[in-house]
């Protein structure tokens, strides 16, 4: 088995941002977007032969994060209200190449993504992301891989640690303490990526540098802000064991037949 999980408006947003300097004509740039969606997933079911398809979508405008820390995502450019409006044409194109759109109205997509990579994982079965967003290398693993489908590249361990220096294992803690600024996540004040690295290279991991004494100033800064690292930790880190409240042998691919 082996689950091709569309991360659905990274593609899409990228793909209409495309299609809208092309296009001056709003329904232009829509149907161009369509057509480029259609042309994108038909490449990705061909290349990788999936057995399951799904294109995950964002239903939740607010969730647990938006409760935890109100500035979670604040100022972040809103999608276009044409294309917003336009989502459910677009579903309707994949569901006609056979791939199912799944979106919850409590829980984020990347949430629902890392519940499918695990539950996967956890039955040694496979599955890859189709995204450009970085935050899903936490899930990387054995069974787990994604692909920057407009760079045409893995996002992969051996990345990680030419980007960032670190284990795959480290990489929530390193976003706890730096903070994710597309997220409006602060993170820790004054610990940057070079510092950041530096700490986890030492101590392995965030909860052994808090039960360490400092003997730094950065090391104090993380203590003092200690509520900021593991606040900014449980914002970063994905849900996966969410009840998703469906069998998965419902994202086949092909879809089958009434009768098979």
């Amino acid at each position: 088995m082996q689950l091709l999980i569309i991360d659905a408006l990274n593609l899409i947003r990228r793909l209409h941002a495309v299609q809208a300097q092309r296009h001056q004509h709003e329904q232009r740039a829509l149907a161009a977007t369509g057509a480029a969606l259609s042309h994108a997933a038909g490449r990705l079911l061909g290349q990788f032969k999936p057995s399951h398809v799904v294109a995950v979508f964002d239903g939740a405008p607010v969730g647990f994060r938006h409760r935890l820390y109100p500035e979670y995502k604040a100022g972040r450019k809103p999608m276009p209200e044409a294309l917003a409006n336009y989502l459910g044409e677009l579903q309707q194109q994949l569901w006609q190449l056979g791939i199912d759109a799944l979106l919850s109205d409590t829980d984020e997509a990347d949430d629902l993504i890392a519940t499918l990579t695990t539950t996967l994982a956890q039955h040694r079965k496979r599955s890859i992301i189709v995204s450009t967003d970085q935050g899903f290398c936490q899930l990387l693993g054995p069974h787990t891989r994604i692909w920057d489908h407009f760079n045409q590249r893995w996002l992969d361990e051996e990345l990680v640690q030419q980007q960032y220096g670190l284990k795959v294992s480290q990489l929530v803690d390193y976003w706890a303490l730096t903070g994710v600024s597309g997220s409006q996540i602060k993170g820790v004040p004054g610990i940057g990526p070079k510092r950041a690295k530096a700490l986890l290279q030492q101590f392995g991991s965030l909860d052994q540098l808090l039960a360490a004494s400092p003997g730094t100033k950065e090391e104090n800064t993380v203590h003092h802000h200690k509520h900021d690292a593991l606040l900014s930790r449980q914002l970063v880190k994905l849900v996966d064991d969410i009840e998703l409240g469906f069998n998965l042998q419902d994202l086949r691919y092909p879809p089958p037949t009434k009768g098979s």
